[in-house]
């Protein structure tokens, strides 16, 4: 399958980005895992990378939002906050109103943490921490990070992107990073995707160790699990 790129443009985009806690609880991240060389996969706007590299540690995000700068971006966040609020409200009963007490709220955390993200976004792409590339072909050198975190984008678009795109996708972090992360494992309709027992079985019989796991983290309703992509020495279908 052709890259996603080829018809990306800002009109398509929701940004809508997450806070470096979330990042934190989503993919189950320890003060070890934090200390790791990370690839972020589809991070949009996400506060993750500013919040990483103001603490020293080391993140690479790409995404094929950052073919553009952060003033058409930051038009593009006014412009569709005020629909992903009237969503929220809409579908209300598919979130868990714990962490996060309403869309109000929500719209204020994720503004948030997008403005930390804007505010970081040239320098670090001028630095080379935000590279405008796309699954399921990446640029990256073989393992050339340790922890790859894909989130919301495998699987959850699973109405849209195939299970051959979804096993090229997994390969190719795979083959970038020694582990990937990837939350969550539902689709758009909140049900488990109906990729993830096939992509289980094939990344095994491709010789990973493959799993989904409980996280402490749940937003989306019945969100709650990732899975680990991780590689195995000598094993074989």
């Amino acid at each position: 399958m052709e890259s996603l790129q080829k018809d990306f443009t800002i009109e398509n985009v929701y940004p809508w980005g997450r806070s470096f806690d979330e990042y934190q609880r989503m993919f189950a991240l320890s003060a070890e895992d934090l200390e790791r060389k990370i690839l972020g996969c589809a991070d949009g706007p996400a506060a993750f990378n500013a919040e990483m590299h103001r603490q020293g540690k080391r993140v690479v995000s790409f995404d094929p939002l950052y073919q553009f700068d952060a003033a058409s971006i930051r038009r593009r966040v006014n412009a569709t906050a005020p629909e992903m609020i009237r969503q929220a409200k809409e579908n209300a009963h598919r979130f868990v109103w714990e962490r996060i007490k309403s869309p109000e709220h929500m719209a204020e955390l994720r503004l948030g943490s997008m403005e930390i993200f804007l505010s970081d976004y040239e320098i670090g792409k001028a630095q080379g921490r935000y590279v405008n590339e796309s699954l399921p072909e990446l640029t990256f050198h073989d393992a050339q990070f340790d922890l790859a975190l894909c989130s919301h984008f495998l699987f959850l678009y699973s109405h849209e992107l195939t299970l051959d795109f979804h096993l090229q996708a997994i390969r190719e972090l795979s083959r970038a990073a020694h582990e990937v992360r990837i939350f969550p494992v539902l689709g758009m309709d909140g049900k488990i995707s109906p990729h993830v027992e096939t992509v289980i079985e094939e990344t095994r019989c491709a010789g990973f160790e493959a799993d989904v796991c409980s996280v402490d983290y749940e937003f989306q309703r019945g969100g709650n699990r990732m899975m680990r992509v991780r590689h195995k020495v000598g094993s074989h279908c």
